[in-house]
Protein backbone atom coordinates (compact mmCIF):
# COMPACT_ATOMS: atom_id res chain seq x y z
CA UNK A 1 0.00 0.00 0.00
CA UNK A 2 1.43 3.37 -1.05
CA UNK A 3 1.28 6.48 1.17
CA UNK A 4 1.39 10.07 -0.05
CA UNK A 5 4.71 11.83 0.10
CA UNK A 6 3.62 14.25 2.80
CA UNK A 7 2.32 11.43 5.03
CA UNK A 8 5.61 9.60 4.84
CA UNK A 9 7.53 12.74 5.71
CA UNK A 10 5.28 13.51 8.71
CA UNK A 11 5.57 9.95 9.97
CA UNK A 12 9.32 10.17 9.68
CA UNK A 13 9.33 13.44 11.55
CA UNK A 14 7.27 12.04 14.44
CA UNK A 15 9.52 9.00 14.79
CA UNK A 16 12.82 10.88 14.98
CA UNK A 17 15.04 11.19 17.98
CA UNK A 18 14.44 13.76 20.73
CA UNK A 19 15.05 17.40 19.98
CA UNK A 20 18.61 17.41 21.26
CA UNK A 21 19.68 14.19 19.59
CA UNK A 22 22.73 14.55 17.39
CA UNK A 23 23.54 13.04 13.98
CA UNK A 24 27.25 12.61 13.63
CA UNK A 25 29.54 15.37 14.80
CA UNK A 26 27.90 18.74 15.49
CA UNK A 27 24.61 18.07 13.70
CA UNK A 28 21.56 18.91 15.83
CA UNK A 29 17.96 18.07 14.85
CA UNK A 30 15.65 21.14 14.99
CA UNK A 31 11.89 20.29 15.11
CA UNK A 32 10.89 23.81 14.04
CA UNK A 33 12.88 23.65 10.84
CA UNK A 34 11.59 20.15 10.15
CA UNK A 35 7.95 21.26 10.38
CA UNK A 36 8.70 24.22 8.10
CA UNK A 37 10.31 21.90 5.57
CA UNK A 38 7.32 19.58 5.72
CA UNK A 39 4.96 22.51 5.03
CA UNK A 40 7.03 23.60 2.02
CA UNK A 41 7.02 20.07 0.64
CA UNK A 42 3.22 19.84 1.11
CA UNK A 43 2.71 23.17 -0.65
CA UNK A 44 4.93 22.05 -3.52
CA UNK A 45 2.93 18.84 -3.81
CA UNK A 46 -0.35 20.81 -3.88
CA UNK A 47 1.04 23.18 -6.49
CA UNK A 48 2.10 20.23 -8.62
CA UNK A 49 -1.36 18.67 -8.36
CA UNK A 50 -3.05 21.97 -9.32
CA UNK A 51 -0.70 22.41 -12.28
CA UNK A 52 -1.46 18.92 -13.56
CA UNK A 53 -5.23 19.51 -13.25
CA UNK A 54 -5.00 22.87 -15.02
CA UNK A 55 -2.97 21.31 -17.81
CA UNK A 56 -5.58 18.60 -18.28
CA UNK A 57 -8.37 21.20 -18.41
CA UNK A 58 -6.50 23.21 -21.03
CA UNK A 59 -5.94 20.10 -23.14
CA UNK A 60 -9.60 19.11 -22.84
CA UNK A 61 -10.74 22.61 -23.83
CA UNK A 62 -8.42 22.56 -26.82
CA UNK A 63 -9.76 19.18 -27.94
CA UNK A 64 -13.36 20.42 -27.63
CA UNK A 65 -12.58 23.58 -29.62
CA UNK A 66 -10.83 21.54 -32.29
CA UNK A 67 -13.76 19.12 -32.51
CA UNK A 68 -16.29 21.98 -32.74
CA UNK A 69 -14.27 23.57 -35.53
CA UNK A 70 -14.40 20.35 -37.53
CA UNK A 71 -18.06 19.55 -36.81
CA UNK A 72 -19.58 21.48 -39.76
CA UNK A 73 -17.40 19.64 -42.23
CA UNK A 74 -17.84 16.29 -40.53
CA UNK A 75 -21.57 16.27 -39.77
CA UNK A 76 -23.25 18.64 -42.24
CA UNK A 77 -21.81 17.21 -45.44
CA UNK A 78 -24.50 14.52 -45.70
CA UNK A 79 -27.23 17.21 -45.52
CA UNK A 80 -25.80 19.45 -48.22
CA UNK A 81 -28.36 18.28 -50.78
CA UNK A 82 -31.75 19.09 -49.26
CA UNK A 83 -33.65 19.19 -52.54
CA UNK A 84 -35.22 22.11 -54.37
CA UNK A 85 -38.65 23.54 -53.59
CA UNK A 86 -38.80 25.99 -56.49
CA UNK A 87 -42.10 26.03 -58.36
CA UNK A 88 -42.11 24.20 -61.67
CA UNK A 89 -42.32 26.57 -64.62
CA UNK A 90 -45.61 26.47 -66.50
CA UNK A 91 -45.16 24.98 -69.95
CA UNK A 92 -47.19 26.43 -72.82
CA UNK A 93 -48.20 23.27 -74.65
CA UNK A 94 -50.49 24.98 -77.16
CA UNK A 95 -51.87 28.40 -78.01
CA UNK A 96 -54.43 27.42 -80.60
CA UNK A 97 -56.49 30.61 -80.66
CA UNK A 98 -53.80 32.97 -79.40
CA UNK A 99 -55.44 33.72 -76.03
CA UNK A 100 -54.06 31.07 -73.64
CA UNK A 101 -50.54 32.54 -73.66
CA UNK A 102 -51.80 35.60 -71.77
CA UNK A 103 -53.05 33.36 -68.97
CA UNK A 104 -49.77 31.41 -68.82
CA UNK A 105 -47.76 34.62 -68.64
CA UNK A 106 -49.95 36.03 -65.85
CA UNK A 107 -49.75 32.78 -63.87
CA UNK A 108 -45.95 32.87 -64.17
CA UNK A 109 -45.31 36.56 -63.45
CA UNK A 110 -48.46 38.05 -61.90
CA UNK A 111 -48.71 40.75 -64.57
CA UNK A 112 -51.95 41.63 -66.40
CA UNK A 113 -54.00 39.04 -64.54
CA UNK A 114 -57.35 40.79 -65.21
CA UNK A 115 -56.65 41.10 -68.93
CA UNK A 116 -55.51 37.48 -69.12
CA UNK A 117 -58.68 36.32 -67.40
CA UNK A 118 -60.85 38.17 -69.91
CA UNK A 119 -58.75 37.03 -72.86
CA UNK A 120 -59.05 33.35 -71.93
CA UNK A 121 -62.81 33.48 -71.29
CA UNK A 122 -65.96 34.88 -72.86
CA UNK A 123 -66.01 38.65 -72.65
CA UNK A 124 -68.86 40.34 -70.80
CA UNK A 125 -70.39 43.14 -72.93
CA UNK A 126 -72.68 44.86 -70.48
CA UNK A 127 -76.27 44.09 -69.65
CA UNK A 128 -78.39 41.71 -71.68
CA UNK A 129 -80.76 43.20 -74.26
CA UNK A 130 -84.23 43.93 -72.93
CA UNK A 131 -83.16 44.02 -69.30
CA UNK A 132 -85.02 47.25 -68.59
CA UNK A 133 -88.28 45.79 -69.91
CA UNK A 134 -88.23 42.76 -67.62
CA UNK A 135 -90.33 42.43 -64.52
CA UNK A 136 -88.68 43.27 -61.15
CA UNK A 137 -88.32 39.58 -60.43
CA UNK A 138 -86.75 38.94 -63.83
CA UNK A 139 -84.34 41.85 -63.38
CA UNK A 140 -83.36 40.54 -59.96
CA UNK A 141 -82.57 37.08 -61.31
CA UNK A 142 -80.55 38.44 -64.23
CA UNK A 143 -78.70 40.85 -61.92
CA UNK A 144 -77.84 38.02 -59.50
CA UNK A 145 -76.42 35.90 -62.32
CA UNK A 146 -74.50 38.89 -63.67
CA UNK A 147 -73.04 39.59 -60.22
CA UNK A 148 -71.88 35.99 -60.00
CA UNK A 149 -70.05 36.36 -63.30
CA UNK A 150 -68.42 39.63 -62.22
CA UNK A 151 -67.38 38.25 -58.84
CA UNK A 152 -66.03 35.06 -60.38
CA UNK A 153 -63.92 37.11 -62.81
CA UNK A 154 -62.59 39.24 -59.94
CA UNK A 155 -61.70 36.18 -57.85
CA UNK A 156 -60.04 34.44 -60.81
CA UNK A 157 -58.00 37.53 -61.63
CA UNK A 158 -56.91 37.94 -57.99
CA UNK A 159 -55.95 34.29 -57.68
CA UNK A 160 -54.07 34.39 -60.95
CA UNK A 161 -52.14 37.45 -59.78
CA UNK A 162 -51.35 35.80 -56.42
CA UNK A 163 -50.06 32.59 -57.96
CA UNK A 164 -48.06 34.53 -60.55
CA UNK A 165 -46.31 36.65 -57.92
CA UNK A 166 -45.46 33.59 -55.83
CA UNK A 167 -44.06 31.82 -58.87
CA UNK A 168 -42.05 34.88 -59.90
CA UNK A 169 -40.54 35.19 -56.41
CA UNK A 170 -39.74 31.49 -56.10
CA UNK A 171 -36.40 31.84 -57.93
CA UNK A 172 -35.19 34.54 -55.52
CA UNK A 173 -36.50 32.51 -52.58
CA UNK A 174 -34.53 29.48 -53.73
CA UNK A 175 -31.39 31.61 -54.10
CA UNK A 176 -31.80 32.90 -50.52
CA UNK A 177 -32.21 29.38 -49.17
CA UNK A 178 -29.17 28.20 -51.13
CA UNK A 179 -27.04 30.97 -49.63
CA UNK A 180 -28.18 30.05 -46.12
CA UNK A 181 -27.42 26.41 -46.83
CA UNK A 182 -23.94 27.23 -48.14
CA UNK A 183 -23.15 29.43 -45.13
CA UNK A 184 -24.36 26.74 -42.70
CA UNK A 185 -22.18 24.08 -44.34
CA UNK A 186 -19.16 26.31 -44.79
CA UNK A 187 -15.88 25.44 -43.02
CA UNK A 188 -15.11 29.15 -42.65
CA UNK A 189 -14.81 29.89 -38.89
CA UNK A 190 -16.46 33.28 -39.37
CA UNK A 191 -19.66 31.51 -40.45
CA UNK A 192 -19.83 29.62 -37.16
CA UNK A 193 -19.69 32.49 -34.73
CA UNK A 194 -22.67 33.11 -32.51
CA UNK A 195 -23.65 36.30 -34.35
CA UNK A 196 -23.48 34.67 -37.80
CA UNK A 197 -25.54 31.72 -36.59
CA UNK A 198 -28.19 34.01 -35.09
CA UNK A 199 -28.40 35.98 -38.33
CA UNK A 200 -28.97 32.82 -40.34
CA UNK A 201 -31.63 31.67 -37.89
CA UNK A 202 -33.36 35.05 -38.24
CA UNK A 203 -33.25 34.88 -42.05
CA UNK A 204 -34.60 31.33 -42.01
CA UNK A 205 -37.49 32.42 -39.79
CA UNK A 206 -38.27 35.30 -42.15
CA UNK A 207 -38.34 32.92 -45.12
CA UNK A 208 -40.65 30.61 -43.20
CA UNK A 209 -42.96 33.53 -42.39
CA UNK A 210 -43.06 34.54 -46.04
CA UNK A 211 -43.88 30.97 -47.06
CA UNK A 212 -46.65 30.84 -44.46
CA UNK A 213 -47.99 34.12 -45.78
CA UNK A 214 -48.09 32.72 -49.31
CA UNK A 215 -49.86 29.62 -48.03
CA UNK A 216 -52.46 31.81 -46.34
CA UNK A 217 -52.97 33.72 -49.58
CA UNK A 218 -53.60 30.49 -51.49
CA UNK A 219 -56.03 29.31 -48.81
CA UNK A 220 -57.77 32.68 -48.97
CA UNK A 221 -58.10 32.34 -52.74
CA UNK A 222 -59.67 28.90 -52.34
CA UNK A 223 -62.08 30.28 -49.73
CA UNK A 224 -63.15 33.05 -52.12
CA UNK A 225 -63.80 30.55 -54.88
CA UNK A 226 -65.91 28.49 -52.51
CA UNK A 227 -67.87 31.61 -51.58
CA UNK A 228 -68.67 32.28 -55.23
CA UNK A 229 -69.75 28.65 -55.66
CA UNK A 230 -71.99 28.94 -52.63
CA UNK A 231 -73.48 32.12 -54.07
CA UNK A 232 -74.40 30.24 -57.23
CA UNK A 233 -76.15 27.58 -55.18
CA UNK A 234 -77.98 30.18 -53.10
CA UNK A 235 -79.11 32.06 -56.21
CA UNK A 236 -80.43 28.86 -57.74
CA UNK A 237 -82.37 28.01 -54.59
CA UNK A 238 -83.80 31.53 -54.28
CA UNK A 239 -84.80 31.53 -57.94
CA UNK A 240 -86.48 28.15 -57.49
CA UNK A 241 -88.47 29.46 -54.52
CA UNK A 242 -89.56 32.54 -56.41
CA UNK A 243 -90.58 30.46 -59.40
CA UNK A 244 -92.61 28.17 -57.18
CA UNK A 245 -94.25 31.11 -55.47
CA UNK A 246 -95.14 32.74 -58.79
CA UNK A 247 -96.54 29.48 -60.09
CA UNK A 248 -98.83 29.17 -57.06
CA UNK A 249 -100.10 32.74 -57.41
CA UNK A 250 -100.72 32.33 -61.14
CA UNK A 251 -102.49 29.04 -60.52
CA UNK A 252 -104.81 30.62 -57.94
CA UNK A 253 -105.64 33.47 -60.30
CA UNK A 254 -106.19 31.43 -63.47
CA UNK A 255 -107.93 28.34 -62.08
CA UNK A 256 -111.15 30.09 -60.80
CA UNK A 257 -111.65 31.73 -64.18
CA UNK A 258 -111.32 28.41 -65.94
CA UNK A 259 -113.70 26.74 -63.44
CA UNK A 260 -116.39 29.40 -63.73
CA UNK A 261 -116.14 29.34 -67.50
CA UNK A 262 -116.63 25.59 -67.51
CA UNK A 263 -119.60 25.84 -65.20
CA UNK A 264 -121.25 28.45 -67.39
CA UNK A 265 -120.68 26.31 -70.48
CA UNK A 266 -122.21 23.22 -68.82
CA UNK A 267 -125.25 25.19 -67.48
CA UNK A 268 -125.87 26.76 -70.86
CA UNK A 269 -126.06 23.39 -72.53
Amino acid sequence: MRFPLTTAIIAAALGVLPAHAQFGSGIVFDPTQSVHAIQQIAQANQLYTTTVASTRNVIAAYNVARQMASVPQMLYTTYSNLGRQQWITLVQSANTYGNSSFWINAASTGYDAAEATQAASIETRGRVAGYSSLSPQGQQEIAAQGATVDLANAVNSTNLDTIGVIRADSAQREADISRLEAASHSADPSQHTEMATLQRINQALLIELRSQQETNQILEAQAMQQMVGQKVQQDNLKSLFQTGNSYQQNFNEVTPQQTSAGTEWAFHY
